[in-house]
């Protein structure tokens, strides 16, 4: 068994995936129409045939107040590898993103928390230390 896709609930497919693809770097991998929404996903250019992202619709009674809480907490729904996340953070604010923690040593990883514009916190994180992780 391997994990195929994965989900970000979003508040506008559109805006989101112009956010992941033209901003965060990620391509598009499958649009394809669903009723009132779209299966929409987005994949690392560096794994075309990876894990996908499903950018989806926040429409659930549970996910307005479940993504509220978790952004209240400053708690990122999902993390992205980086190599060096102090360059990709330049690249990112230079684009325009807001960040709520700027890159911070965490032990193993150096993390940094955007906003990405689609009501979630994300994570970026480069590993640091392999060997304090236990790889």
């Amino acid at each position: 068994m391997i994990i195929t896709t994965a989900s970000i609930f979003v508040d506008d497919q559109q805006k989101a995936l112009e956010f992941y693809t033209s901003t965060l770097g990620f391509q598009l991998k499958t649009d394809v129409p669903a009723g009132t929404y779209r299966w929409l996903t987005v994949v690392s250019p560096q794994a075309p045939e990876g894990v996908e992202l499903l950018l989806e619709p926040s429409e659930h009674p549970a996910v307005r107040p479940f993504k509220e809480a978790l952004v209240a907490d400053g708690i990122p729904f999902n993390s992205f590898g980086v190599e060096d996340v102090q360059a990709e953070y330049e690249r990112l604010v230079g684009l325009g993103v807001r960040f709520v923690q700027e890159p911070t040593p965490m032990g193993p990883v150096t993390a940094a928390i955007l906003d990405d514009t689609c009501g979630n916190l994300l994570m970026i994180a480069e590993m640091t230390d392999p060997e304090a992780a236990g790889q």
